[in-house]
């Protein structure tokens, strides 16, 4: 039976690093998969109205574009791989722009639950990536995913990355991870117990917050080793299956509280309507 490994590429540029890694990844499977591509920067994908549509009734987003084709595919396929460039410190807006339609998700729990994936960030120059494997990390873990592993690779021309031995190293330890697990973290790396993130924001008296979860926590010295403690919030809702289910709910009552608040809250926006002059494109006919 043939088994899917979608390709989510994050970069404009053909045949770039990110497209490459993602094919160098796949030829280390075992046979009986197949690779299919989408490139994101590519496609049409609009922000977000805000309108809820995608929570009630059909539970599908009023937007006409290319939004649904990726979520058909992840959908779709067996198992997941996210390639993004690094872009002033930080990933494509393309990541950001999907997940921005993410209350779509919700419709389609089941089917996006868990599935494995894996992520790559690439920096043209060496300690560059900024918060680029953060944001892979999170679109993995949004999209519903079951993160197995993710890494940061180095190259600014297209194949650089594979010049050394890292990129291909980098490209079989995922593809490992895709059909076997994700390896143990190195006793000396500090993880977030809750995710797996490796990265926290820290605070004074001892706190700090996980950014891959945002769950809290505490972070102290223990045998020459920095530990790092957090506790699951209410809405931590991409933890378990039942949190996801349990947010899906939490989001459709927000509706109820409007209507139920509507007045109140009327009374404080219509304070602030006139405040401000928007700037605002000139019209198509002014410019000709």
């Amino acid at each position: 039976m043939t088994r899917t490994l979608l390709g989510l590429v994050g970069s404009p540029r053909k045949s770039g690093n990110s497209e490459l890694f993602i094919k160098e990844l796949f030829g280390h499977l075992p046979s009986g998969w197949q690779l299919k591509l989408i490139r994101l920067p590519e496609l049409d994908i609009r922000p977000c109205l805000a309108c809820y549509q995608c929570l009630f009734g059909e539970m599908k987003c009023p937007r006409d574009d290319d939004f649904q084709l990726v979520l058909q595919s992840l959908m779709e396929a067996d198992a997941y791989v996210v390639a993004a460039p690094t872009y002033f410190l930080g990933p494509n807006a393309c990541l950001k722009r999907f997940l921005d339609r993410g209350l779509s998700f919700y419709a389609h729990v089941d089917r996006l639950w868990g599935k494995p994936a894996v992520g790559v960030a690439i920096a043209g120059i060496p300690e560059m990536e900024g918060y680029t494997k953060l944001c892979v990390d999170s679109f993995i873990k949004l999209t519903l995913g079951d993160l197995r592993g993710s890494e940061v690779i180095y190259g600014a021309l297209p194949g650089e990355i594979f010049l050394g031995e890292g990129g291909r190293e980098a490209a079989s330890r995922l593809a490992r991870a895709l059909t076997e697990g994700r390896e143990p973290t190195a006793p000396s790396v500090p993880v977030c117990p809750l995710c797996g993130g490796d990265t926290f924001r820290f605070m004074e008296d001892g706190k700090l917050r996980c950014l891959l979860c945002s769950s809290p926590g505490r972070y102290g010295w223990r045998e020459d080793r920095l530990g790092i403690q957090t506790d699951p919030m209410e809405h931590s809702f991409f933890l378990t299956y039942e949190e996801v289910v349990g947010h899906a709910h939490w989001l459709r009552s927000i509706k109820e509280q409007f209507l139920a608040r509507r007045q109140e809250l009327k009374a404080v926006t219509q304070g602030y309507g006139a405040v401000g002059t928007w700037v605002k494109p000139e019209k198509a006919q002014e410019r000709s």
